[in-house]
């Protein structure tokens, strides 16, 4: 029988270093040019709930809460558990980094935990520094270990608030683009930017770095490596890849699990389930539902989508080719789920006999607002195809919030009675706002 591995214990004068080198990596952080996101309005610090922050990795999790905390000028104590060196380490060892903080930091009433979810048991730690009433930050790259311990162990004591890559205003906030000016110098600008934002998506360090192919293909590996396979002790890690990578090269994709076990050699469709769960779960992959009365096809039936562009091909051996309509609609779908995620809305996707509509923003059982896709309708069939796709959600639904989005037209048409707005992807993301939405 295998030994099992020990807990790694870490010594006092060691945690001091670690969390002395953390505090100076803040210190750096306060000189670098930052971007205000939506999402910052949403962390309470007044809160006696922690304030927990999710999403994929390289998304911005930690600087969105250094910059809340620095705007509200609170003293608060750090510490990364994403180091290497704190790997392995046990919640029974929270107290003494929290001795540590006390020293490196002085006193103070807010604590800043990043990627919590390495340390098993943290719920522990983090429910008797509520008891305390310590205000608790906190990020996490994993949401089923995160939710599942907020629900079981923090039910009604946390705050989730999921972070994705940088929105198309927040890109251009960074690269210094007007999104307000209607100017044709303007106009050009935000339409040259918008060209790149498609391509190569926004995760907030790739701005400033030349090699983006080797730094989005080492985030991937390192998702599915480090979050995925060593957590999940994943067996057949070869074909667990090659389907993960498959699907980002593939998506926006419906998912059929037994074609993907039989391309795999995957012994079951559970195991496939599984593998998909986890990608979610690590925010490699977005899912959303098929839209039915029935909830069992609700349930079964799944749209999967790259959780940003970069992924789509900017890895090593990737074959996703430059498909802009596909891209145009992953840049969308992240786009609803913030809101949808503000606004407590539900997002999913309509295929039926008679057609498709790409997404369905629904508020319980009523259709708010039914959006197509599509990059280019210059072709009066494509056109025609788009805009019978809104007409059958109509139909289906009673929905008259009818909008279609397209890389660059702006027009608004009436049909039998029907107004269906036209609108280019890089001004509604910025600007657009549905009937219902404040």
């Amino acid at each position: 029988m295998a030994r099992q591995k020990q807990p790694e214990f870490i010594d006092k004068r060691t945690l001091e270093m670690i969390l002395t080198d953390q505090q100076e990596e803040l210190e750096a952080r306060r000189k670098d040019p930052l971007c205000h996101r939506g999402e910052e309005k949403l962390i309470d610090l007044t809160s006696p709930q922690a304030q927990v922050v999710t999403g994929v990795r390289r998304s911005g999790k930690s600087t969105l809460c250094f910059q809340a905390l620095e705007n509200a000028s609170a003293r608060y104590a750090y510490a990364d558990f994403d180091d290497e060196r704190m790997s392995g380490m046990q919640a029974a060892q929270l107290n003494d980094v929290l001795e540590v903080m006390y020293k490196v930091y002085g006193d103070f009433e807010y604590i800043f935990l990043d990627e919590i979810q390495n340390i098993e048991g943290w719920h522990l730690f983090v429910n008797r520094m509520l008891r305390k009433r310590m205000h608790v930050v906190i990020t996490g790259s994993n949401a089923k270990l995160l939710s599942t311990e907020l629900a079981t162990h923090l039910s009604g004591r946390a705050k989730e608030i999921n972070l994705y890559p940088f929105s198309f205003a927040e890109y251009c906030a960074m690269k210094g683009v007007d999104t307000g000016r209607k100017t044709t110098k303007a106009e050009g600008l935000r339409r040259a930017a918008f060209d790149e934002y498609i391509k190569d998506g926004g995760f907030p360090e790739l701005l400033a770095i030349g090699d983006k192919r080797t730094y989005i293909t080492d985030l991937v590996n390192n998702i599915l490596q480090r979050d995925i396979e060593q957590r999940h002790n994943i067996i057949y890690k070869e074909s667990f890849e090659q389907m993960a990578h498959h699907l980002l090269n593939i998506s926006p994709a419906t998912v059929v699990t037994t074609d993907l076990a039989q391309t795999f050699h995957i012994k079951s469709e559970h195991t496939v389930k599984n593998y998909i769960s986890y990608l979610k779960q690590a925010f490699l992959l977005a899912g959303i539902k098929k839209y039915a009365p029935k909830s069992k096809v609700r349930i079964t039936q799944e749209k999967v989508y790259a959780i940003d562009v970069a992924m789509m091909n900017r890895r090593e051996n990737a074959f996703a080719g430059e498909n802009l309509g596909w891209r145009l609609e992953t840049v969308v779908l992240v786009q609803l789920l913030r809101r949808c995620k503000t606004n407590g809305w539900d997002l999913y996707y309509m295929n039926e006999r008679s057609g498709e509509c790409d997404f369905l923003v629904c508020n319980g059982n009523t259709v708010l607002q039914a959006i197509q896709v599509s990059y280019d309708i210059s072709a009066e069939k494509t056109r025609k195809r788009e805009i019978n796709g809104l007409l059958m959600a109509h139909k289906r639904t009673g929905c008259t919030d009818l909008l279609l989005l397209t890389d660059h037209e702006y027009s608004d048409i009436e049909h039998n009675g029907l107004h269906i707005a036209i609108r280019p992807v890089y001004e509604w993301s910025n600007c657009y706002r549905m009937k219902n939405e404040e």
